[in-house]
């Protein structure tokens, strides 16, 4: 884990977030890069074509960078190598943008979550890197004094096309030494037997260098409830699933869990888009 991007709009659940990424830097030697999109009103947009308030642009821009150069010299960040970069550009875009054109190992993002017609409507910026982001994203609810992941409930269906993001999930829980949970969570509508969920779980790992772990079934009403009731019943630390990043019309009459997580959860949440 080389390189850790963490966008921040300066507010107190970005702080949460670069406050983790410092514990997880100095963890494993990586590098923070702090991201700030600097969102311009539509005519201040316009003024980058030739119009004359350029001057007012560059001095938010300026103020962004300064802003970001306190940040760096916060006491936590001491002995992390830390690269700060201002972008004028939409805030999920560009940050899309600069995964597109820069490796990253892990997004590190603070979200305060949205109910209600906001979540139905405008969502987050944060609930659409999870959507779409192909490097994996962990999402910092609440603060975090110490980041000490001993527990992980990783919560799937074990289908094929998981395997590949399972080992990140893998890679991740041996960063930490954790301890692995695996559950699958059982509706009304996707019933399975013990025994055929055992058969399933039994197969999907044993493909994989396995840590020490355990594996359940827990029985819910809808599967969102049953991984938030499931993740508490076992004190996690952290909750991680896998997303398909649905977009359009079927993102809109399917959902989806992840994004859900995102929105109610507590906990960290870690997400690996399929």
């Amino acid at each position: 884990m080389k390189k850790i991007l963490i966008p921040t709009d300066f507010s107190k659940y970005a702080d949460e977030a670069i406050e983790v990424g410092a514990q997880i830097a100095k963890k494993n030697g990586s590098e923070i890069i702090l991201i700030h999109m600097l969102e311009l009103p539509g005519q201040m947009n316009d003024a980058i074509t030739g119009a004359t308030s350029i001057p007012e642009v560059m001095l938010f821009k300026r103020k962004a960078e300064e802003t970001l150069k306190s940040i760096k010299n916060r006491p936590y960040l001491n002995g992390i190598k830390i690269t700060e970069v201002v972008r004028l550009d939409g805030a999920y875009q560009g940050i899309n943008n600069y995964i597109k054109h820069n490796h990253m190992d892990l997004i590190i993002m603070g979200s305060h979550g949205s109910a209600g017609i906001n979540e139905i409507i405008i969502g987050s910026n944060t609930e659409k890197v999870v959507r779409q982001s192909e490097t994996p994203v962990l999402v910092i609810k609440n603060k975090v004094n110490e980041f000490n992941v001993q527990n992980i409930v990783f919560a799937s269906d074990f289908s094929k096309d998981i395997k590949k993001p399972f080992q990140k999930v893998l890679d991740f829980n041996k960063l930490f030494e954790s301890k692995l949970k695996l559950v699958m969570i059982c509706t009304p509508n996707s019933f399975k037997s013990t025994t055929a969920a055992r058969k399933i779980v039994s197969d999907f790992v044993s493909d994989f260098d396995m840590p020490e772990y355990t594996f359940e079934i827990h029985n819910e009403s809808n599967i969102e409830k049953g991984i938030l009731n499931y993740a508490d019943e076992k004190n996690a630390d952290l909750i991680a699933l896998c997303t398909h990043g649905r977009t359009g019309l079927s993102h809109f009459f399917t959902g989806s869990i992840s994004e859900d997580l995102v929105n109610h959860a507590t906990k960290p949440v870690l997400t690996f888009k399929i």
